[in-house]
C-alpha cells in the first residue's frame, strides 16, 4: 500500500462518494428491488453489482497498466474526458425534471440467482462505470511510484469498498426513505442539486489537474 499516495485514495474516494450518490443504473436497479422485493433481493442484487465491478476491476488494470507504462501521455487525454462525464454526470443530476430513484415501481419477484446475474450485468453494462475504471480512476496512478498495476488494483478497491458501502445502505434504507421522500419533493431536490455540485466540482479540479 506505501506506493499509493494518500491523496490518490482519498481523490479516488471523492470521486467514487460523488458518484455512487448519483443516480444511475444500478442506485435505480437496487432500489427498485428493495423496495418491491425486499431487503433480501436487494443485498442479493448487490452481490452481483460487486461482481462486476470486481470485473471491471480486473479488465481495466490489467490492460490500463501495461499502456500506461508504454505511454504516459495518454493519461492527459484520459484525465479531460473523465471530467468531461463528471460534468455530464452533475448536469443529469440536477437537471429539472429528472424522476427520482426512490420512486415506487412495480417489477416481477425475481429467483436469486436471476437477481445476482441481473445485478452483474446491470453493473457491467453501466457506462457510468466502464468510465470510472477507463478515465478517472488511472488519473490517479502515480507513474513515477512504480508497481503500476498494485496501484491500480489499490485504488479500485478503495472505489469498490465506497461503492459497497453506499449501495449497501441504500438497499437497507430504501423502503423507509422512499417513504420518507414521498410527499417531500423539496427534500429530493435538495439532495440531487448537493449530489450535482459535488460532481461538478470534482470534474473541474480533475480537469485541472491538481484533484485533491
Amino acid at each position: 500500500m506505501s506506493m499509493v499516495e494518500p491523496h490518490a485514495v482519498l481523490g479516488v474516494v471523492s470521486v467514487a462518494l460523488g458518484m455512487v450518490l448519483s443516480p444511475g443504473p444500478n442506485m435505480m436497479y437496487l432500489v427498485s428491488r428493495s423496495i418491491s422485493q425486499g431487503r433480501r433481493a436487494g443485498v442479493i442484487s448487490l452481490g452481483g453489482v460487486v461482481a462486476g465491478f470486481l470485473a471491471y476491476l480486473t479488465a481495466a488494470n490489467l490492460g490500463l497498466a501495461v499502456l500506461f507504462a508504454a505511454v504516459p501521455e495518454v493519461l492527459a487525454v484520459i484525465r479531460l474526458a473523465g471530467a468531461g462525464y463528471l460534468l455530464w454526470l452533475a448536469w443529469r443530476t440536477i437537471r429539472p425534471g429528472g424522476a427520482s430513484v426512490f420512486t415506487v415501481r412495480e417489477v416481477p419477484d425475481d429467483s436469486p440467482l436471476r437477481l445476482f446475474t441481473m445485478g452483474l450485468m446491470t453493473n457491467l453494462l453501466n457506462p457510468k462505470i466502464a468510465i470510472l475504471y477507463v478515465s478517472v480512476i488511472p488519473q490517479f496512478v502515480d507513474l513515477g511510484a512504480g508497481h503500476v498495476l498494485v496501484q491500480g488494483v489499490v485504488l479500485g478497491l478503495c472505489q469498490i469498498a465506497v461503492a459497497s458501502t453506499v449501495n449497501l445502505s441504500i438497499v437497507l434504507a430504501a423502503g423507509s426513505v422512499a417513504g420518507f421522500l414521498a410527499h417531500r419533493p423539496v427534500w429530493l431536490r435538495a439532495q440531487r442539486i448537493a449530489m450535482g455540485s459535488m460532481l461538478g466540482v470534482l470534474a473541474v479540479m480533475l480537469a485541472l489537474g491538481g484533484l485533491l
